[in-house]
């Protein structure tokens, strides 16, 4: 009750401000809005938890992966996608819990590396698609990541290309200012091992980055935290340069226990990292990609899809092996 209290609050205070511009995409903060992270009580670990509760690795994948906050990823495979995010945002409110959601469906989604392919049918149909995602979370706090990968998988694609994804990035942004002011939406900057900070920097400007929170880092991806908080903060640097101003970045930790071997489909021998919090050298450490899902059929998740929980793997990286 207190949280809601705090959003009226909030919402009424901005009111006067809201009549004569645009909405703001920082009318408050979720994180004060909330009492910690939401757990996903259907995420593939749970599912897989309670479908072999006599598995001898149940336990331990309860206990490290399946009750730790993550992140919930949503695509054409969610239905009626407003419905879909307002539900779980929904369910997250009522616990006065932070819900953690992946925007994951721009059109030609994962162009050049081609292991998670996809996505919405033309730009036009992403600009629904998105609209309703926004509109499903509505009021309620929430952290999004916008389309993973989407800006440093340019290698393959053409200018008109490249800018057709820029229009619907911005695009995006502007749907969750519009329609969820209390959403902190962090635009997906790769990893340290992609493109440099300058490119990344100017990727995400023109994408719009200046109207979203942020950015996220190490999003599937496995660079230790200390590596990309200086990627983050380099990106910082030419960002100010450039254009005169700086993001606070959030990084994905679900993987990264021991850094990369410089493979990025399912390596060998990765350890899962820090679980979600607030700070510990970015704005927040976040699990976003579910450990044990496959990151598709390649390394040891041969014969996998791309999301499907391998138990096996998740229980190899509670213990680094």
């Amino acid at each position: 009750m207190r949280r809601k209290v705090r959003a009226l609050v909030a919402a009424l205070c901005a009111l006067p401000l809201a009549l004569t511009l645009a909405p703001s995409a920082h009318a408050a903060d979720p994180t004060t809005l909330t009492n910690g992270f939401y757990v996903d009580p259907n995420s593939t670990p749970k599912q897989w938890v309670a479908a072999n509760p006599g598995d001898g690795r149940a336990s331990a994948i309860n206990a490290s992966i399946a009750n730790t906050p993550m992140a919930r990823w949503f695509g054409s495979w969610s239905g009626t996608i407003g419905t879909a995010t307002g539900a779980y945002v929904g369910a997250a409110d009522q616990r006065d819990k932070l819900p953690i959601l992946v925007a994951y469906n721009v059109y030609h989604r994962d162009h050049c590396g081609g292991h998670s392919g996809g996505g919405a049918s033309s730009p036009s149909a992403y600009a629904s698609w998105i609209a309703q995602f926004a509109g499903g979370i509505a009021n309620r706090p929430a952290v999004v990541i916008l389309e993973p990968d989407s800006l440093g998988d340019y290698g393959c694609m053409t200018q008109a290309q490249i800018n057709e994804r820029r229009a619907m990035l911005s695009g995006a942004i502007a749907e969750f200012n519009r329609q969820a002011p209390n959403t902190w939406v962090y635009m997906d900057a790769g990893n340290p091992g992609w493109a440099n900070a300058a490119a990344m920097a100017q990727r995400l400007h023109e994408a719009g980055l200046r109207q979203a929170r942020g950015f996220s880092l190490n999003v599937s991806n496995y660079f230790t935290t200390s590596e990309n908080a200086a990627y983050g903060n380099a990106v910082n640097r030419e960002l100010s340069a450039r254009y005169g101003y700086t993001k606070p970045f959030v990084v994905d930790t679900s993987r990264n226990g021991n850094g990369s071997n410089g493979q990025w489909c399912n390596p060998s021998g990765r350890r899962i990292g820090t679980p979600s919090q607030l700070g510990g050298g970015a704005e927040m450490l976040l699990w976003i990609k579910t450990p044990g899902e496959s990151d598709g059929n390649c390394g040891t998740g041969a014969g996998s899809t791309a999301g499907q929980f391998l138990p096996e793997t998740a229980y190899k990286m509670i213990y680094g092996f």
